[in-house]
């Protein structure tokens, strides 16, 4: 039997190069009555917890290394007794937020990670940031997008440490290449999907954003 997903919506703020803003952003939980993964456990970890429930938390996984990612990350980590993995190519990321230190584990892309008769593939997708990461779910037709590909297009790439070439070069080369039906979970706002996304490449290229 496959993995179910949950999601969770949690809302807090994002900074980055001087800004804040206020952000709501969807947590993704994946697995079974047993056991599980949690995707981005972004600013509430006691809701995280509630909705997790009794089973155990095989691995806290980041899609990347914004504080609105990873602020409360460490601390959902040591709560759930699990390991918090991170693309090190978002070290500078981490150590913003969390001078010093490091996360428990680095992922690679090609990395995999089992669960419920589940296998998630770690696709590298650089350009939001640096170590953006996604993953894949072949058996549950879903990836997990971070915010390399949102409802609508690419993620934000106006700020330090990203290029919209290259998240346009990522996208193209890695998700869009997925089957059509692919659900797009996305790290804000509405899911979408692979077919519904690929016709909009080139307003994307022909707008810069």
């Amino acid at each position: 039997m496959a993995a179910r997903i949950d999601r969770l919506v949690t809302s807090g703020t994002f900074s980055l190069d001087g800004g804040t803003w206020d952000v709501d952003n969807n947590v993704w939980i994946v697995g079974d009555d047993t056991e599980v993964y949690v995707i981005d456990p972004a600013h509430d970890p006691a809701a995280i917890a509630e909705a997790v429930g009794n089973r155990k938390v095989k691995a806290v996984l980041l899609t990347h290394g914004h504080d609105d990612h990873i602020r409360f990350a460490r601390q959902y980590g040591v709560m759930a007794g699990a390991p918090v993995f991170m693309n090190p190519a978002d070290q500078m990321l981490w150590e913003a937020v969390f001078p010093g230190t490091a996360p428990d584990a680095p992922i690679a892309d090609g990395d995999t990670f089992e669960i419920a008769g589940t296998t998630l593939v770690a696709l590298h997708t650089p350009g939001h940031s640096p170590g953006s990461t996604c993953f894949y779910a072949e058996q549950l037709g879903t990836v997990f997008s971070g915010d390399t590909l949102f409802n609508g297009g690419p993620g934000a790439t106006g700020r330090s440490h990203s290029s919209f070439d290259t998240i346009i070069a990522s996208i193209t080369e890695r998700l869009l290449v997925l089957p059509a039906e692919t659900v797009v979970n996305t790290g804000h706002g509405d899911v979408t999907s692979i077919g519904a996304e690929a016709p909009q490449r080139q307003e994307w290229i022909d707008r810069g954003h």
